[in-house]
């Protein structure tokens, strides 16, 4: 074994390695890739190396254990790389490799700086700072090297709190084969992108996704996007809500995501995702002025005198209808903080997960629904309206 080899074994048994770069491609190398990064990552509570191979402007991820990333790296360096940095948190280890293998390695002081616990914790590092990520790059979030730009680092924060979400649901989808997703109302598709990223980059499975939206421009945008980065699976289609029909060759939807679909738009996509169904919905209400326009309580009244106290119960009490009505349909239902008050006030997402069909008991969130209708003065709205109207759309 070299003494680089024995070093990085020894750094990855200890748990000090910070990130281990491969540049110089051999001339005879076998990898296609110009550049290989290498960082450790948690998922779960296991310890994992995600491989990062740049291809021309394309990147391809791997999750390889501790063990396999040894290996990997090794051979690596005898098949296609001739140089090697890897940043400790003991040392910076360089090598240079000449064809014949002759070694030859320099030691330095470290200079990166592990990720604290805390700052892990709260940022949430699924697509974490200073490693590349392709699609973050191109929208404008991050630089080539992975440096966040000041000016976009909210939206940063969003995208990770938004996949910290995503991932606590994957348990609740298909163990195995393609996964099917649908985001109605994707907009610009930031989310969508990102949430591609987390089901193919980071837990390695193949999708079949459809970003919808009404608006043509931002459609032909996020193809424009899509056509520039790796997004296998992932397509974008214009058209409504209401009248979209679902297109991924009949297939269940396994994930349903709605994210600041304004006013009713919400509950036409989570009337569709129940229609179909889905096993997970996740939605983040935008607008809700259905309740405020209805709301007829005399007990209620010192809330609805003050408009901004009416106007802020009027939106909670629509989504505490909407998690009653999706329970009423064999959900079980949680509504989560999304992102910080500091940064919208648009900040909660609901979020439901399909029962099986032996946990399901709608007389008791029947009437719960009905006594809590009572109390704010309301007959029927609209999503009632739309489930009474729907026909469950089985695959």
């Amino acid at each position: 074994m070299s003494q680089f080899q024995t070093v990085l074994q020894q750094t990855i048994a200890n748990n000090t390695c910070i990130q281990v770069v491969l540049s110089k491609r051999r001339t005879t190398a076998i990898s296609d890739a110009q550049k290989v990064m290498i960082r450790p990552m948690t998922i779960g509570e296991k310890r994992y190396y995600q491989l990062t191979s740049r291809i021309g402007k394309q990147e391809k991820h791997s999750n390889l254990s501790p063990t396999e990333i040894v290996e990997q790296i090794k051979e690596l360096l005898v098949s296609s790389f001739l140089h090697a940095h890897l940043f400790s948190t003991e040392a910076d280890i360089s090598l240079k490799l000449k064809p014949d293998g002759t070694e030859f390695i320099q030691e330095s002081k470290p200079t990166k700086q592990p990720l604290s616990t805390e700052h892990n914790r709260t940022k949430q590092y699924l697509i974490p700072e200073n490693s590349p990520c392709q699609f973050l790059e191109e929208i404008g979030v991050m630089t080539s090297t992975g440096k966040v730009k000041a000016a976009r680092y909210r939206k940063f924060r969003q995208i990770n709190r938004f996949l910290e979400l995503v991932n606590d649901i994957i348990p609740h989808l298909p163990a195995k084969g393609t996964l099917h997703v649908v985001d109605f109302g994707c907009g610009k598709s930031y989310l969508t992108f990102a949430l591609h990223h987390l089901l193919t980059k980071i837990h390695q499975r193949t999708v079949e996704m459809i970003g919808l939206d009404r608006d043509v421009s931002v459609i032909q945008e996020c193809k424009r996007v899509r056509q520039k980065i790796d997004c296998a699976g992932l397509r974008f289609d214009v058209g409504e809500i209401t009248s979209h029909h679902r297109n991924i060759e009949n297939h269940p939807v396994d994930l349903a995501v709605s994210l600041h679909a304004c006013d009713t738009a919400t509950d036409d996509a989570l009337a569709k995702a129940i229609g179909w169904q889905a096993k997970v919905i996740l939605a983040v209400p935008c607008c809700q002025h259905e309740i405020a326009q209805k709301i007829n309580s005399s007990e209620l009244s010192p809330l609805l005198e003050q408009g901004i106290f009416k106007e802020r119960f009027s939106a909670l009490a629509t989504d505490a209808l909407r998690l009653l009505l999706l329970e009423q349909q064999g959900y079980r239902t949680q509504a989560v903080e999304f992102i910080d008050m500091e940064h919208t006030a648009k900040n909660i997402l609901l979020r439901a997960i399909r029962k099986e069909e032996s946990d399901v008991s709608p007389k008791n969130n029947h009437n719960q629904l009905l006594q809590f209708k009572k109390l704010l003065g309301l007959n029927e709205i609209y999503l009632e309206q739309v489930l009474g109207e729907m026909t469950i759309d089985k695959p």
